[in-house]
């Protein structure tokens, strides 16, 4: 995903897009542009050298005179339980904790297995400036955003208190920052079912299934698709994943998609085959094509919603992705492209049963099936966009959306939300590869019980620049 040039360049934020599906992008902070942007020049450079170093021969010890005295040594990455001490004049801290967390099998948190390494600032000068903006400045390979948090949750403290993010620096200060140690690299296998689409020597693409994750996060180091995964190419196929991302506990991740979002996913299989997938998310020549369950009928059927998205000002405990539309400097264009596949009644639903603060948009006994088409890839850009026309997704009660009343409705418990279709060229050979995931049971089931439907069905022959069908969705 194409992000915005700054002039520092930072590691990968978690989740950017879950617009159902968010591009995870190698996580070596060279190779990483400003904003999260794959530098395709910065990754021919990183093979080039890596090349040449295999190959040069060991050159002699550098004398103590080689190095300027006026150029700091660089930091060294802290491991659990250390304490480093800089002044203003250190070179800000570039690499996060190293180290990884005993092994374990359960879902303990690996913050709670190893202690976090404590990083010691001590001002020389009024700074005039905010703790959040400063520990930015010196701690470059966390956000600001994950900063805050960090300064939230009591992880930093300013002369032995803890701080606010708008506290203000002054000469003598001691800001202690604790830093939690990476997730764990050890990454148990776990039979757990997934549905292959494909598989070949440099990739696997993958039906991802509901409530399930891509990789390990923070607290949840098993159940992922990646446990999955090394399980299946330990027993059932041969090969393994991308080493790209396994220092983050992500190998082969290439994109993503959200916990409830079900639907097609690839993984590299290769370093090679990595960075050919993620320069074709990264320059938007993948295709993606999502079905979403939208409350009420989509008027026009067809059209573009082109309102820039931006963090929600106040975001609700439990809602820390929270998404708005915003038109300050905050907001990032975002672009969304749809198309209403079928709209449906549901007639059989009793009155008193559907609540009474309902707008008709939002009503509850109206559906609309709609294809999506992403032009940028911004955090929940499909229930957001989507929310804002006054049709938010069923069941995601984030953005408004509800479950359809009544006894007899299929339970739809999770965001109604599928990524049917991706369309990429092979990583190697650089053939046209076309991929569709049928729905998942609960969508599929759904969508079944709409079709049924005595009256209200409305589902158009030919939806120009749909690239997907009803049929093609409703194999099982």
């Amino acid at each position: 995903m194409s992000g915005k040039k700054h002039n520092r360049p930072r590691p990968d934020p978690a989740p950017n897009a879950d617009s159902g599906e968010d591009f995870h992008r190698p996580r070596t902070s060279d190779l990483i542009a400003p904003g999260g942007k794959v530098d395709a020049r910065a990754v021919r450079r990183h093979l080039q050298q890596r090349d040449q170093l295999a190959t040069a021969p060991a050159s002699p010890a550098a004398t103590p005179a080689a190095t300027p005295a006026t150029t700091p040594a660089p930091i060294a990455p802290p491991s659990p339980g250390a304490l480093i001490e800089l002044d203003e004049d250190a070179p800000a801290l570039t690499t996060a904790p190293t180290g990884a967390s005993p092994s374990s099998d359960d879902d303990a948190d690996a913050d709670d297995e190893l202690p976090p390494a404590r990083v010691v600032f001590k001002l020389k000068r009024d700074l005039n400036k905010r703790l959040d903006k400063y520990l930015t400045d010196r701690i470059t390979f966390m956000s600001r955003a994950k900063l805050q948090a960090l300064i939230e949750n009591g992880g930093v403290l300013v002369n032995t208190r803890t701080a606010k993010s708008s506290t203000n620096l002054r000469a003598g200060d001691r800001v202690e920052v604790f830093l939690p140690p990476p997730p764990s690299r050890d990454l148990p296998e776990q039979d757990l079912p997934i549905d292959v689409l494909y598989e070949d020597d440099h990739m696997i693409v993958v039906n991802k299934s509901p409530d399930i994750i891509v990789h390990p996060a923070r607290s949840e180091l098993s159940g992922t698709m990646i446990n999955a995964l090394a399980y299946h190419f330990r027993h059932r196929s041969a090969g393994h994943l991308s080493a790209v991302g396994k220092e983050f506990a992500r190998p082969g991740v290439v994109h993503r998609l959200d916990r409830q979002t079900s639907g097609v996913i690839v993984f590299a299989k290769s370093e090679q085959a990595h960075w050919q997938l993620a320069l074709q998310f990264e320059h938007r020549t993948a295709d993606k094509r999502y079905v979403a369950f939208a409350h009420g009928h989509l008027e026009p059927s067809i059209d573009v919603i082109d309102v820039p998205l931006g963090p929600s000002p106040s975001r609700e405990k439990g809602y820390r992705e929270k998404q708005v539309v915003r038109h300050d400097h905050l907001g990032k264009p975002a672009v969304t492209i749809y198309r209403v596949l079928g709209m449906y009644d549901f007639a059989g639903l009793r009155p008193a049963l559907v609540p009474q603060q309902t707008t008709r948009a939002q009503d509850t006994t109206r559906v609309s099936l709609v294809e999506v088409e992403l032009k940028t890839g911004r955090t929940h850009q499909i229930r957001v966009h989507l929310q804002h026309r006054g049709h938010p997704l069923l069941a995601d009660d984030m953005y408004g959306g509800r479950a359809l009343p009544g006894p007899h409705e299929p339970r739809v418990q999770r965001v109604a939300l599928h990524a049917a279709r991706l369309a990429i060229r092979h990583p190697i050979s650089g053939e046209p590869m076309v991929f569709v995931a049928p729905l998942a049971g609960d969508l599929r089931a759904l969508l079944t019980a709409l079709r049924t439907q005595p009256t209200g069905r409305i589902e158009p022959e030919h939806v120009p620049g749909s690239l997907l069908s009803i049929d093609a969705l409703l194999k099982g």
